[in-house]
């Protein structure tokens, strides 16, 4: 089943540290990547703030359903790779936003 058709959003935003974003974005794809492809599968999506409140890196994940996304939670949290991570990006990372979005039925909108 592709990402897309998958009803539940993990919306992670996290805010970097001033002038940080280039070592954050280093430090997340050579120790986290790994272990999230393994263990949460492919992303939907990485974003940064470009208007708004400055020095985000937003990361989308989908699931299937709420234990879907406990299991694969636990998964990564309990990779014994996480904690070495987590450790090279704590001084990295100033706040942490965690938010589950579901989707929910449109219309179908005529082209204009």
């Amino acid at each position: 089943m592709s990402h897309l058709n998958k009803p539940l959003i993990d919306h992670r935003i996290y805010t970097i540290a001033l002038r940080k974003m280039p070592e954050f974005v280093e430090v997340f794809n050579r120790l986290a990547m790994p272990l999230l492809l393994e263990t949460l599968g492919h992303p939907v999506g990485f974003y940064t703030s470009l208007v708004g409140p400055q020095n985000q890196f937003i990361h989308l994940w989908a699931y299937d359903d709420l234990a879907d996304y406990e299991r694969r939670c636990k998964a990564r949290d309990s990779h014994p790779d996480f904690p070495a991570y987590l450790a090279a990006s704590g001084h990295l990372i100033t706040a942490q936003e965690t938010r589950l979005i579901k989707a929910i039925g449109m219309p179908a909108w005529p082209s204009l």
